[in-house]
């Protein structure tokens, strides 16, 4: 997948789903059933960052698909 610059995204590389407590890349987002799912995630529990670091100091959990 290519990273997205339309909101909420705003070309910044980490999408934190604040629902499930993970971190996805979305540089290596996969698109299988039953995996990443980035266009299932509600607007509202979107927090995106440039940085991973900054998603895990706040709590953040690896996705299992993008981030193993």
């Amino acid at each position: 997948m290519t990273r997205r610059f339309n909101y909420p995204y705003s070309g910044k590389r980490y999408l934190a789903n604040t629902n499930t407590n993970q971190v996805h890349d979305l540089n290596n987002e996969q698109t299988g059933e039953n995996e990443c799912q980035i266009d299932e995630i509600k607007h509202e529990h979107i927090k995106m960052y440039d940085n991973l670091f900054l998603a895990h100091r706040d709590k953040y959990q690896d996705c299992d698909y993008c981030l193993k």
